[in-house]
């Protein structure tokens, strides 16, 4: 029987990459694995949805624990992720080596996007604290779930966007910046959970231990991440 997991975007390609790698030290092991909107895969879990186990940003891991929907214990730590800046490629790229370079380039931007997730949660904050949140409200796009910002960008949607490297990083038609300066930048930690309605905990507690383990710190690297 397949482990089912659900996961958030910001891990699709990495989890499908350590999926494969696991068939290695597991022949059996038939994963099975959905990646959405973190705001919907959590609705989703939380409504009781047949899953085995679960990866997303640490704080939903918390509450889905909370609520009863994920055995208190099994959190898992995997990846540790940052906050990238990109540009259309071949756009006019802005500076944004320092906290108010950033906040020029948001300020000069025709639009400006980011999404659903952490990251997104993060920029409204930020922009709150700058107290330019009114001033750009109406040059603001946030990317439906599931929809990378990247594609946004590079369909010319959005002229300057704000996501996860790993969702920004295989998308076609992007030049990435680089990550946001270390005075505003926001590490969002993804972790595992084993779901209470799973029949198979003791096989999925084995793959998060696996995918938390030094040996897959290259893939993690390869996938715009770090060890967590």
């Amino acid at each position: 029987m397949p482990l089912k997991i659900i996961s958030s975007m910001a891990t699709k390609a990495l989890l499908a990459e350590l999926a494969a790698a696991y068939r290695a030290v597991d022949a059996a092991a038939d994963l099975q694995i959905e990646s959405v909107g973190g705001v919907d895969a959590a609705k989703r879990v939380q409504a009781g949805e047949a899953f085995d186990g679960v990866v997303l940003a640490s704080n939903a891991i918390d509450s889905l624990i909370e609520a009863g929907r994920l055995v208190a214990g099994s959190r898992a730590d995997l990846v540790r992720s940052g906050i990238y800046v990109a540009v259309k490629a071949g756009a006019a790229a802005p500076a944004i080596d320092s906290e108010d370079a950033v906040r020029q380039a948001v300020l000069a931007a025709p639009s400006i996007g980011y999404s659903t997730g952490p990251s997104g949660v993060y920029l409204q904050k930020l922009f709150e604290r700058w107290g330019i949140a009114a001033q750009i409200q109406e040059r603001t796009v946030q990317a439906k779930p599931g929809v990378p910002v990247g594609r946004l960008v590079a369909a010319g949607e959005i002229a300057l966007g704000f996501q996860q490297l790993s969702e920004l990083m295989n998308e076609p038609g992007l030049q990435v910046l680089g990550p946001l300066p270390p005075a505003i930048q926001q590490l969002t930690v993804f972790s595992g959970g084993v779901t209470v309605a799973g029949t198979q905990a003791e096989a999925v507690r084995a793959w998060l231990a696996w995918c938390a383990s030094p040996a897959t710190a290259e893939i993690k690297r390869r996938n715009g991440m770090e060890a967590a």
